[in-house]
């Protein structure tokens, strides 16, 4: 990729600008859309250094696209920051703690260990609470890549794939896939428990695809294309095999979804490694949204409105990585409006301000700060339930609604459908 090539074509218009998350908070050229060009090009010219103030403005871009969407030319901005974040990585290395949890990402087994290990010592470090039913724990001190105070969800005893079987049979003429995704598998088992509940219910059979490893979106988003590269390789091998047998692969996570369905192709045209690319093109074709595929494909819907009514008032937030980068944002809306009374917050396409890696441990502050935003935004609509079908932002909003003292719940859509079945 070459940054002049986006940086030339960028006319300095100034549309992007308003949309920006980043420079809705920091309110500076440098950390807008054009800015990033501007620096970009100059950086390719050899009239910048990489150094550590650019370093810390090319983190400061939560990528969520945005300016994506609005550029009249749909510059790629969010690929270059991806990009240029691959030159940080190298000239300045990553830090201990994220090396630390990419090292846990890609190994599995191990991190089935630390998860058992944190289960039983969470309650060391962070204080465990519960809020309608939805257990989470506030740090009790500050660590590297945890702020004191901060919200988290906690630790399962055992985690999604460990507790059920490969194959689970519902006397369906169809079988699917499932990528559970990792917040889902060891954190977020609900949402990925709703899963199975919906597929029983629709007779579809699901293959639980054991071998699946991380997606490697919170490396490729911190520049760390070793990591990527091997996790994508082995996904996409492993895809193409169990796809001979499958009608389609779900995925219960934008962020993960966005990442095999799109950005894996992204990430190989980047390397030149063009056959590789033809081969996460062809995969991506058989990559749905949970939700997605549900509303599509299967008569859920219809069943959905043979269901009892509810009483309770649900809005959606659209996460990135499922509307501006899929596509996807009415089919869980419509599957939720089935049976819930459904409310618009005031701009649900507002960034969450989750991040990635490096904004959630580097620059907590700045991703409070959109969160608060959001929050407010989630208050205002008055609704008892947010729903997004995102564990990350999930993880995001659900701190910020503590944080500014909400009583809303944050509900995957999956689990308020399954709630209803």
């Amino acid at each position: 990729m070459k940054f002049s090539e986006i940086s030339d074509a960028c006319v300095k218009c100034g549309k992007c600008i308003p949309s920006c998350t980043i420079h809705n908070v920091s309110a500076d050229e440098t950390t807008s859309p054009r800015g990033f060009l501007d620096l970009l090009g100059a950086y390719e010219r050899k009239e910048l250094r990489l150094d550590k103030n650019l370093k810390k403005i090319f983190e400061s871009c939560f990528l969520c696209t945005n300016c994506v969407e609005v550029c009249p030319s749909h510059l790629k901005v969010d690929s270059a920051i991806e990009k240029v974040r691959h030159d940080i990585a190298k000239e300045f290395g990553i830090a201990w703690y994220k090396k630390l949890i990419f090292f846990f990402l890609r190994r599995r087994k191990i991190l089935d260990v630390v998860a058992k290990f944190g289960y039983v010592f969470q309650s060391c470090a962070f204080k465990i609470q519960a809020k309608d039913q939805n257990v989470g724990m506030r740090a009790k001190f500050s660590m590297p890549f945890i702020k004191k105070g901060r919200l988290l969800t906690s630790f399962n005893k055992k985690s999604f794939l460990n507790s059920n079987p490969s194959f689970i049979d519902n006397g369906g003429e169809k079988t699917i896939g499932f990528f559970v995704g990792c917040l889902a598998n060891y954190f977020y088992i609900d949402t990925a428990n709703s899963v199975l509940k919906i597929a029983k219910e629709l007779k579809i059979n699901i293959d639980l695809m054991k071998d699946q490893v991380c997606c490697g979106a919170p490396q490729y988003f911190t520049g760390d294309f070793k990591s990527v590269e091997i996790l994508a390789k082995k996904n996409i091998e492993y895809f193409e095999k169990k796809l001979e047998n499958l009608e389609a692969i779900i995925i219960p996570e934008a962020t993960c979804s966005a990442m095999i369905k799109v950005d894996y192709e992204h990430f190989f045209h980047m390397q030149n490694e063009l056959e590789w690319a033809k081969r996460a093109k062809v995969v991506s074709s058989k990559i749905y949204m949970a939700s997605e595929y549900f509303y599509k494909f299967t008569p859920l819907q219809e069943i959905l409105k043979n269901k009892k009514n509810l009483n309770i008032s649900v809005t959606y937030h659209d996460p990135c990585h499922a509307k501006k980068m899929q596509g996807v944002f009415k089919e869980p809306r419509e599957l939720l409006k089935a049976n819930y009374r459904f409310v618009e917050m005031s701009d649900s396409n507002a960034c969450c301000g989750f991040g990635g890696v490096s904004m959630q441990t580097d620059y907590y502050d700045r991703a409070l700060g959109v969160g608060m935003q959001k929050a407010r935004m989630i208050d205002e609509s008055q609704a008892c339930v947010v729903s997004a079908e995102c564990s990350a932002c999930r993880m995001q909003i659900s701190n910020a609604l503590e944080q500014n003292n909400s009583k809303v719940v944050f509900k995957n859509p999956l689990e308020l459908i399954a709630a209803n079945l």
